[in-house]
């Protein structure tokens, strides 16, 4: 229950009142939170939603909601008064990504429109406030919170008063290393590329074809081919840099960009509308195919690269250094990093399957055999080897291994229970009345009715 608590503003409370209302709901006031109402309409859109989403409610819907809408609105009382507001730059940013995913799941603006039954501004307005909202929760019980830092004497005591069946378990961790080239691109297939993006753009000016057409028909960026090839509102930093100094020097929306190459394939770019520091654009994207001999030779090129390693005793992180070509991991040796974590040990699950599966049978410091793999942050196929770097056993905790894994479970514990004790004390400060027909709960904190 206590974890569950810090997750509020983060899960049910993340979309607000954007959620799919019903018509012919007759609202009414059933919770006053400070000066703030709970509406009978908010409950549904959130039961609403939540049933759409597939997400449990743990008890009575109509007992957790309120609840769970009333102590959002303690956090925002207690904002207020603290004077902490939201980056509108960030929460407008959030909103277009937002934005952006509803279109590409429910196919375009005018789907998304009908199937919420609100005009896009309004499905945005809605959005900006509950982003905003959830922003604010987030930095409050940050605020609450921050002074929360187990030292390791306490780390000590919560470990040794831990029952066994307490202590968790620790999954297999591996650190990995890897070296990466792509299979090199004939000419010819460039030339290709090239040649058919050149088409599409006399064919816009020329005014044959329209340039959302043709994204939709043609171009290889799967998500925004849906939307015509729009990417939404978008912050430089937002776009690879090759794309972006393109883009971001476009202003006739008549016009088609030159050809722009990133790692990701060859693009034009189509100049939609400018919003201060951030612009909406159209593109096409098309990658050059890579035929069976071209991922052979570069095999073969790692196997050598390989027998450097294995064989002539060449340092991986120096191999690394000599022929990656992955950008990501070229200046950390070759090391992964976990994207989740931020740290570099991997659960096997969490490693992108081609690599676990060459991994897994391998004892620390072997070089697994050339391998092809997905990347999926380019949508390219890339030749691989990869080198266990460290490996530890599934185990207990214990605090010589695991002190940050164990460190962090009583951090999350001293949170929780900070969060608890700073609810209980506000909803003695602060006015609250709920309807007599809502009362009849066993609410988590019993204190909001007296």
């Amino acid at each position: 229950m206590r974890n569950k608590l810090l997750a509020i503003g983060y899960g049910l409370l993340a979309m607000g009142s954007m959620a799919m209302a019903q018509d012919n709901i007759i609202d009414e006031v059933i919770w006053i939170v400070g000066e703030e109402a709970i509406l009978r309409s908010e409950v549904e859109e959130e039961r609403l939603r939540a049933q759409y989403e597939g997400m449990p409610i743990a008890g009575d819907p109509y007992c957790v909601i309120p609840e769970q809408l009333a102590i959002q609105k303690l956090f925002l009382h207690q904002a207020e008064l603290d004077s902490i507001e939201a980056n509108e730059s960030s929460v407008s940013s959030q909103v277009d990504m937002r934005m952006n995913y509803y279109i590409s799941q429910i196919g375009s603006k005018e789907k998304m429109e009908e199937y919420f039954r609100k005009t896009s501004s309004e499905i945005r307005e809605e959005m900006m406030t509950s982003v905003r909202n959830q922003m604010i929760i987030q930095q409050m019980q940050g605020k609450i919170t921050e002074t929360i830092q187990p030292t390791p004497a306490e780390v000590r005591r919560y470990y040794n008063q831990l029952s066994k069946d307490s202590i968790p378990t620790v999954p297999a961790q591996v650190e990995v290393q890897i070296l990466s080239i792509e299979p090199s691109v004939p000419v010819e297939e460039t030339e290709r590329i090239k040649s058919r993006l050149r088409e599409f753009t006399e064919r816009v000016h020329n005014g044959s074809a329209d340039f959302s057409m043709l994204a939709r028909l043609y171009s290889e960026d799967t998500e925004s081919a849906k939307r015509g090839g729009e990417l939404g509102f978008v912050g430089k930093g937002q776009l690879v840099s090759e794309f972006a100094d393109v883009a971001f020097n476009l202003t006739d929306p008549k016009r088609v960009s030159r050809i722009v190459q990133t790692e990701y394939g060859y693009h034009i770019i189509q100049f939609i509308e400018r919003k201060g520091e951030r612009i909406n654009c159209r593109h096409i994207l098309l990658k050059p195919r890579v035929s069976g001999d071209d991922k052979v030779k570069a095999i073969a090129r790692l196997d050598s690269i390989r027998t450097l390693v294995v064989d002539s005793g060449m340092p991986f992180e120096a191999a690394v250094a000599h022929f990656s070509e992955d950008k990501n991991t070229l200046m950390s040796g070759g090391m992964m990093t976990n994207p989740n974590t931020g740290a570099t040990k991997f659960e096997y699950q969490d490693l992108p399957p081609e690599i676990a599966r060459q991994i897994y049978s391998l004892n620390e410091g072997e070089v697994s055999i050339p391998f092809v793999m997905m990347d999926k942050t380019k949508n390219k196929e890339v030749c691989v080897i990869a080198r266990l770097k460290s490996k530890r056993d599934s185990h207990k905790a214990n605090l010589t291994d695991d002190f940050q894994v164990i460190r962090g479970m009583l951090e999350q514990q001293q949170r929780a229970e900070t969060i608890e004790n700073w609810i209980k004390n506000k909803q003695k400060e602060i006015y609250v009345h709920v309807d007599p027909a809502w009362r009849g709960c066993d609410f988590q904190y019993p204190g909001w009715v007296r």
